[in-house]
C-alpha cells in the first residue's frame, strides 16, 4: 500500500521521464544519499571502511563500466581487468612524470589511456562476436600483463615492477584517511551512475541496446554498427580505467601488474552475471555480492564449526568459504538467471499490488 502511484500525474514530457518518477523511489534515493554521504563516514569503523566499503565502491564502478558494453550493447568482454590496469598505470604515469599534476586530472587521463586502449582491442568487434570477440577481449588481458611486466617505462622504470603511490590530496584537501577515500570514491561513483543511467536512457543507449538484440536490423533502420559498437568500448574502458586508478590508488596503495589479472576479469564478468545484465542497479547488487559474501562466509563458516565441536584449519575454511561461494553464485543463476536486479524489479511490481492478489 505504501508503493502506489495513485494521484501521481505527469503533466509535462520532462517530467514523464525522470530518472525516479515515482516519488517513493525518490525519497528512498534522497534518504540512501544521506546514509551514505552522512551517517556512514560517522558511524562505521576503519574495518569497514577499508575491507568492505571502498572495495564495493570501487567494484560497482567497475562492473557498471562492464555492464555499460556486455548487457547494454552486447558486446562480451574477457578484459575488464587489463582496461583497468591501463587506468592504474596510466594514472600513475601522470602523476610521476608531470610535476604538480592534479589528482583528479590524472585519474581522468588514466581513463582516456583506456579508452584509447579499449577501442583499439574493440576494433574486432567490427567483425566477430559471441565467443570469438571474448577470445579477442582475452588478448587484451594477455597483452596487458605482458607490456606492464616486460616494459619498465611504463613502471617508472621500478627494479621490482611493484608501484605506488602516496600523499594524495584533491584541491589541497588530502586524501589519508579512509573516511576521506570513501567519500572521494562515492562521490565519483554516484555522478557517474548517473550519468550512466542518462546515457543508457538517450539515443547513444539505444543504438548501443539495438546493436544488442540484432545488429543486422539495427544497421537497416540506419544506425551505424561501427559507431556504436566503438562508442561502447570506449565509453566502457573509460569508466574500467577509472575505476582501475582507484582501486590501485585508493585500496592497494601500491600493487604490480598480477593485481590485475584474468581472475579480476572473471570477477567483474561475474559480478554483472549476478547483478543482472542491462541493468544499472544490477552493477551494485554484484559488487555487494562479490566484495561481501566472501567476507561473511570467512567469519561464519568457523562459527559454524565451533557450534558443531568441529575443529577447522585456516586451509579447510578457506577452501569452504570457495565452495560455498561458488554454490550461491550457481544456485543463483539457476533460481534467477537475469539477476539480483530482476528479484529486486519483481519485488517492487509485488509492493504496488500487495496486499491484493491481482
Amino acid at each position: 500500500m505504501l508503493y502506489r502511484e495513485n494521484g501521481q500525474f505527469k503533466a509535462s514530457y520532462r517530467s514523464d521521464q525522470q530518472v525516479f518518477p515515482i516519488l517513493q523511489d525518490r525519497i528512498a534515493m534522497v534518504l540512501l544519499l544521506v546514509l551514505a554521504f552522512v551517517v556512514i563516514p560517522l558511524a562505521a569503523s576503519e574495518y569497514l571502511f577499508a575491507a568492505i566499503l571502498i572495495p564495493f565502491l570501487v567494484m560497482s564502478l567497475a562492473a557498471l563500466g562492464l555492464n555499460l558494453l556486455v548487457g547494454y550493447c552486447g558486446q562480451i568482454s574477457l578484459g575488464g581487468a587489463a582496461f583497468m590496469a591501463v587506468g592504474a598505470y596510466g594514472a600513475y604515469n601522470f602523476v610521476m612524470r608531470v610535476p604538480g599534476m592534479p589528482l583528479v586530472v590524472a585519474l581522468i587521463l588514466g581513463g582516456v589511456c583506456a579508452a584509447l586502449f579499449g577501442m583499439v582491442f574493440g576494433l574486432p568487434s567490427l567483425r566477430v562476436k559471441g565467443l570469438y570477440l571474448a577470445v579477442a577481449t582475452l588478448a587484451a588481458q594477455f597483452f596487458s600483463d605482458w607490456m606492464f611486466l616486460r616494459v619498465r617505462w611504463l613502471t617508472v622504470d621500478s627494479p621490482s615492477g611493484v608501484v605506488g603511490v602516496s600523499d594524495l590530496s584533491v584541491f589541497g584537501v588530502p586524501l589519508e584517511s579512509n573516511v576521506a577515500r570513501y567519500l572521494f570514491c562515492l562521490t565519483v561513483l554516484v555522478v557517474l551512475a548517473l550519468a550512466a543511467k542518462n546515457l543508457v536512457r538517450g539515443a547513444i543507449g539505444r543504438e548501443w541496446m539495438a546493436i544488442r538484440d540484432m545488429d543486422v536490423a539495427a544497421a537497416v533502420i540506419g544506425i551505424r554498427p561501427m559507431y556504436a559498437k566503438l562508442s561502447a568500448f570506449a565509453v566502457s574502458s573509460f569508466i574500467l580505467g577509472l575505476a582501475g586508478a582507484m582501486w590501485a590508488f585508493f585500496y592497494l596503495g601500491s600493487w604490480e601488474p598480477a593485481a590485475f589479472g584474468l581472475d579480476l576479469s572473471l570477477e567483474l564478468l561475474f559480478m554483472i552475471i549476478i547483478g543482472g545484465l542491462g541493468s544499472i542497479m544490477g552493477s551494485f547488487f554484484g559488487a555487494a555480492f562479490i566484495v561481501a559474501v566472501p567476507i561473511v562466509l570467512n567469519q561464519l563458516l568457523p562459527f559454524l564449526a565451533s557450534l558443531a565441536g568441529i575443529a577447522v584449519t585456516t586451509t579447510a575454511a578457506s577452501h569452504a568459504e570457495l565452495i560455498v561461494f561458488g554454490a550461491l553464485i550457481v544456485w543463483f543463476l539457476i533460481v534467477e538467471p537475469h539477476g539480483l536486479a530482476r528479484l529486486w524489479s519483481t519485488g517492487k511490481e509485488k509492493l504496488r499490488l500487495w496486499p491484493f492478489p491481482y
